[in-house]
């Protein structure tokens, strides 16, 4: 079901005076219902993927997955992490045939880009927001997000 379905069956359900619509198929879920407010909340379920209050834009190219890379020890769990500041889709390059912004061992700092996540068909550019030495990838590219989900470890500057 793509924005266009979606914004037609908004206005379907303002006219007929309905408050919630449920869709599925081939495992994806919506779900619009109307909130207190009387404006429409959008739910979506994918297989793997909580329920959020967003709508969880699925890529249309298959980027190239950069795999998560191993702690390197156990130590690593207590390091500071990058989180996610929004729901969306996470990319680790700004284009599928580009280089990651950021890889094991990169020495970054607080305006550093380390990914962009893509929410509602914006690309958002992520800053690392400290100074450090990235040790850790914990989200594979073209995957989607949550809002404070863990997306890189890095040991301070």
């Amino acid at each position: 079901m793509d924005i266009k379905e979606i914004k037609a069956v908004i206005d379907l359900m303002r006219k007929n005076s309905l408050t919630e619509f449920e869709y599925e198929k081939d495992g994806t879920k919506i779900r619009i219902q109307r909130g207190p407010d009387g404006k429409p909340q959008v739910f979506t379920t994918t297989p793997g993927v909580a329920t959020a209050p967003a709508l969880v834009p699925v890529p249309l190219a298959i980027p190239t997955p950069a795999a998560p890379t191993p702690a390197p020890g156990p130590a690593a769990e207590s390091l500071p992490s990058i989180n996610s500041p929004m729901v969306g889709t996470f990319y680790a390059s700004p284009a599928p045939d580009a280089p990651p912004y950021v890889s094991v061992g990169k020495v970054v700092t607080p305006e550093s880009v380390v990914c962009i996540i893509e929410a509602m068909k914006v690309m958002n550019e992520i800053k690392a927001e400290m100074s450090g030495t990235i040790t850790e990838i914990l989200v594979e590219s073209g995957k989607p997000v949550e809002f404070g989900k863990p997306l890189f470890r890095i040991r301070p500057a």
